[in-house]
């Protein structure tokens, strides 16, 4: 088995899922786009991940090659049906490639939130075994304002009411992160696009307060993240297993 990862800011990677993947021997290649890196085929893969960034997926002018990661987003999801996880940005960008629509917000969401399962939520494999009500980081000022034709909700924040969506059986996309490490809100707090929107939601001097708060529940994210990761697999393997 085999991942293809997107990249679009190098302190933005799998996190915690690396460790996951290395523990169950299974390979995965990183493509970092902002730094010119070419889209390979898909061929040779089994799934494709695509992780957040400080750009918005309406910036084509600004980074070009968001055009091409759409495009190879579609070849994945509408072509080849392939399975596919998305966070943060890498949501937008599976709802914007395949026909919605991203728009800033009125108001970001920045810090530790509640995100809700809706029934679909709920009753959908990806979440198997995990709290109808969970806690998670946000780091967005953007958002799927509308999902594409056929898209299911399957998680929503008072703010943000796609907070995580599925299109089709395998492609799913998470507004929120679950990758998260030890490392990750000091690292994101020093771009300076996320520092600003830090400061300006949670008050100036927030970058300490978040990381205590998401090192006392990182336990419990990291947790999370393994249920999901696990749920992942066994959505992989049935999606090979129905292929042959």
């Amino acid at each position: 088995m085999r991942f293809l990862v997107f990249q679009h800011i190098a302190c933005e990677h799998p996190g915690i899922f690396r460790d996951f993947l290395n523990a169950d021997g299974i390979a995965y290649d990183a493509v970092e786009l902002d730094e010119g890196e070419a889209i390979p085929s898909l061929d040779r893969y089994d799934a494709l991940w695509v992780m957040g960034g400080p750009m918005d997926v309406w910036e084509e002018d600004r980074h070009p090659w968001l055009a091409a990661e759409k495009k190879a987003i579609r070849e994945a999801v509408l072509e080849r049906g392939m399975p596919y996880m998305g966070l943060c940005l890498g949501h937008q960008l599976l709802g914007a490639a395949l026909g919605g629509k991203v728009g800033k917000m009125k108001a970001p969401e920045v810090g530790i939130c509640d995100v809700d399962l809706t029934a679909e939520g709920r009753a959908d494999p990806i979440f198997a075994g995990m709290a109808p009500r969970q806690k998670v980081l946000q780091w967005h000022g953007a958002a799927v304002q509308t999902a594409p034709e056929g898209a299911v909700i399957l998680a929503s924040s008072p703010l943000c009411p796609n907070q995580a969506m599925r299109i089709g059986r395998h492609a799913y996309g998470l507004q929120y992160h679950v990758e998260l490490t030890s490392r990750t809100v000091p690292e994101w707090g020093e771009v300076p696009a996320y520092a600003c929107a830090l400061d300006e939601t949670l008050g100036a001097g927030a970058l300490p307060r978040l990381r205590d708060e998401a090192a006392a529940l990182m336990p419990d994210f990291n947790r999370a993240a393994k249920r999901l990761y696990e749920n992942f697999l066994s959505l992989i393997r049935g999606a090979a297993k129905a292929a042959q």
